[in-house]
């Protein structure tokens, strides 16, 4: 199909109900149904079973439970220089460099506002200004549970309500504004080098977004929510680096952001390279270590 007709299309269809009715269907437990859409799913996409803790395809409770699954102990090695900072999901990189002027940017022609990305907060995108961001999106056939660059604090989960496109290479490239128009989870974390947001994108069919937190994030509502996980009456919320943060029921995209002058990409990370949970993404700059 036409890019531009596919997101013309987008602007067009009721993404909401869309998404809701799909994970109705990934959540369906009928021996007949999802065994069959799950293994058309793995032929299509080709997916590798041999990783996976549970291989067999059919012993999945349900379509979400496949695609959420877990990998074997080994199935992904973390890079072991503690400075690097590592991948948190496997995928592609979409984009990945320097944020310049609030602006990030997402596809030729295409860029879009800091601010809006982490909900409207000017002193949260204040913390990022000038900074450094990669944004790496999951497909279909990936692993879909996202993990920690760094070891952790979490200081403020904020749920951003919005639209359901899609956000593959084909709609960024013409939707304006794309990933500060989704629905997303904006999770803020302290590290020893200062602070890292990492964003969850919602897209198009993606029945839900979850966090090891605080379970299955609740639907969109007007407003964002905001939650401080620093409050006296709150336990810390500390992940170590490679640990589990969040998983997509359905494939989407994750955004790190990182301040001015706290690492740097390595140089081998541009654009359209391949990526895999745990390998190095980029380099703690030394005077930013604590």
């Amino acid at each position: 199909m036409n890019p531009k007709l596919f997101a013309l299309l987008q602007y067009l269809v009721p993404q909401h109900l869309l998404s809701r009715a799909a994970g109705w269907v990934a959540e369906c437990r009928w021996p007949w149904f999802k065994n069959r859409f799950i293994s058309l799913f793995v032929n299509h996409y080709q997916v590798d079973m041999s990783q996976a803790l549970e291989e067999d395809p059919k012993a999945y409770e349900h379509f979400n439970a496949f695609f959420t699954r877990a990998l074997k102990p080994g199935a992904r090695i973390l890079a072991p220089d503690p400075r690097q900072l590592i991948c948190p999901a496997d995928g592609q990189i979409s984009q990945i460099g320097q944020i310049e002027y609030g602006r990030i940017f997402q596809a030729k022609g295409h860029d879009f506002s800091l601010t809006e990305l982490v909900g409207g907060d000017t002193s949260l995108a204040d913390e990022f200004m000038n900074g450094s961001f990669a944004t790496i999106y999951l497909s279909p056939r990936d692993y879909h549970r996202v993990h920690m660059p760094v070891e952790g604090t979490l200081r403020t989960m904020v749920h951003v309500p919005g639209k359901l496109f899609s956000v593959n290479q084909a709609t960024a490239e013409n939707i304006p504004g794309l990933f500060a128009r989704n629905e997303r989870v904006v999770a803020i974390f302290d590290t020893a080098q200062g602070p890292m947001a990492m964003i969850l994108v919602g897209a198009m069919i993606v029945a839900s977004i979850e966090t090891v937190w605080a379970g299955l994030v609740a639907p969109p509502r007007r407003e964002p929510k905001r939650t401080d996980y620093n409050a006296a009456a709150r336990q810390p919320v500390t992940l170590g680096r490679g640990e589990e943060m969040g998983r997509f029921k359905l494939g989407s995209t994750v955004i790190l952001l990182y301040p001015q002058q706290s690492m740097r990409w390595l140089e081998s990370m541009r654009a359209g390279n391949s990526v895999r949970m745990g390998e190095a993404l980029g380099t703690i700059c030394e005077k930013a270590a604590l």
